[in-house]
């Protein structure tokens, strides 16, 4: 019996696969490439110079249509659901997409997956149309408790339709600095950085407010008065994939320049090499708003032994277990208590090899991408086209 075609819509922002997208397509790449094993999936993505119109990797079959805009790309995928007869359509990130589908395709199993509160909040869409967007989708399937709870508030009639799957890591890719492998990769790096022996704390993520990166910037002063030999590594940009500088950005440099011996900006690193980096640190610090959904950053420390230091928000509350593999922090007082848990680390070699041999424990029964496709073909099993 032929396995049933899952198709999989993505957003049409990036490349897929590509290692300079954003997140999306890196959630839909790692976890698509696990399905195979019971349905075939059928990624949709934009054109790409240099891309083929179509193409198999890792067993997942690419389809590309133009996507000058995104009314467009969706209009192009529709059609191609013609010729793909899927048994299930998923739309990944764009509520609008789903009442799209729905409109052309009616009697279709479509699902939407939301990965941020971003394309259901203002100003991308406001409440009244979202609603009528999350009716037109059978099922909706989001990457933390929170973000089901915030979808709820908006809009409550499709709570009976929500289902949680927390994202994973590769634990091949992320190798613990722990080991021996680990650690003799991560002291090559840090001399090649002239960083032996420094301790060093890692920020790893978009360079934007929400973020909050200044609230750990502006507690480096204090941070080193009391660890002279530390250095903060801030590895990203605004933009996926881009150096551009933007006035934020700009307030990050005039912060850090007040500091040039402990702090370093690392323009944006492509995934496949962001592991590297996540071994060098003594501490990942991840100070984002209250709309965090989940955080990636997140379990790739914790995957590599590192313990992380984040604001007690969003759906961060679901992967890190305060005093057990990081520390949590209120964001009303995180310029009150930052430094503290970031020094205690800093400070305490043993108590971060305990936090991060314990993250990476916690990181292989819950947040491994094996673990998140299991989970999904749990799910999948639900739609009668697709029963055995």
């Amino acid at each position: 019996m032929s396995r049933p075609v899952v198709v999989i819509i993505s957003p049409g922002s990036f490349a897929i696969p590509s290692a300079t997208s954003s997140s999306v397509e890196l959630v839909v790449e790692q976890v698509a490439k696990r399905l195979t094993r019971e349905v075939q999936p059928v990624v949709i993505g934009k054109t790409v110079k240099g891309s083929a119109a179509s193409e198999v990797i890792d067993g997942v079959s690419y389809v590309r249509v133009p996507a000058s805009s995104p009314q467009a790309y969706i209009r192009k995928a529709a059609r191609k659901l013609n010729e793909l007869r899927p048994a299930l359509i998923q739309v990944e990130n764009r509520p609008r997409f789903a009442r799209h589908l729905r409109r052309v395709h009616p009697n279709a199993a479509i699902w939407l997956v939301l990965h941020s509160l971003t394309f259901v909040s203002r100003p991308h869409i406001g409440d009244a149309e979202l609603r009528r967007c999350l009716a037109a989708a059978d099922r909706i399937v989001v990457n933390s408790n929170f973000l089901k709870e915030q979808l709820i508030r908006k809009a409550p009639a499709v709570r009976g339709k929500i289902a949680v799957n927390h994202l994973g890591v590769d634990m091949e890719a992320f190798i613990s600095r722990w080991s021996e492998e680990g650690r003799a990769l991560r002291e090559r790096k840090l001399s090649e950085l002239g960083y032996s022996g420094k301790k060093v704390i890692l920020y790893v993520g978009r360079l934007i407010e929400i973020k909050g990166v200044h609230h750990l910037l502006q507690a480096m002063p204090q941070i080193a008065a009391q660890v002279q030999d530390v250095v903060l590594l801030v590895v990203g940009s605004a933009y996926y994939g881009s150096g551009r500088v933007t006035p934020y950005v700009q307030k990050l440099y005039r912060i850090a320049r007040q500091m040039p011996r402990h702090i370093r900006f690392v323009s944006y690193v492509p995934h496949s090499e962001i592991a590297a980096w996540f071994r060098l640190a003594d501490v990942l610090v991840v100070p984002s708003n209250k709309k965090e959904a989940f955080g990636l950053v997140n379990v790739e420390a914790m995957a590599s032994g590192v313990p992380v230091v984040a604001t007690r928000a969003g759906g961060m509350k679901e992967i890190i277990d305060h005093g057990v593999t990081g520390y949590l922090v209120d964001a009303s007082v995180l310029n009150k208590e930052l430094t503290p848990w970031i020094v205690t680390l800093l400070q305490q070699e043993r108590l971060v090899r305990q936090l991060g041999e314990e993250s990476i424990r916690k990181v292989r029964e819950q947040f491994t991408w094996e673990r998140t496709a299991e989970r999904w073909l749990a799910l999948y099993r639900s739609v009668p086209k697709m029963k055995k």
